[in-house]
């Protein structure tokens, strides 16, 4: 293998590398998501592990995160704003990117 060759390999390494790390990260913050939605709305048990879980299955309609943002904006109307949720999404994202690095080192 040429430097070339080794240079482009390590590369597309370090992208799915990267790829990976952000799925992790959106999958984890659609769960921290739903255990704040969750709390709000006064679930416990397996009423809040069911919503938990149906937040997670939001993520699938479409691509990207508007899908979640619009079913937990949707249940939590009356509760908290949707820019509110938004704000909440990007906090948690934060946290969850952070997460997923503590638990990598």
């Amino acid at each position: 293998m040429t430097t070339f060759d080794n240079r482009e390999q390590a590369f597309e390494n370090k992208f799915a590398h990267d790829e990976e790390m952000m799925f992790k990260a959106e999958a984890r913050c659609n769960k921290l998501l739903g255990s704040w939605a969750a709390e709000i709305l006064g679930k416990t048990g397996a009423d809040a592990e069911s919503y938990i879980s149906s937040v997670i299955k939001a993520d699938l309609e479409e691509a990207g995160f508007e899908d979640v943002l619009r079913k937990v904006a949707a249940d939590l109307t009356g509760h908290v704003s949707p820019d509110e949720v938004r704000a909440k999404r990007e906090e948690l994202l934060r946290e969850a990117k952070q997460q997923i690095l503590d638990t990598s080192a």
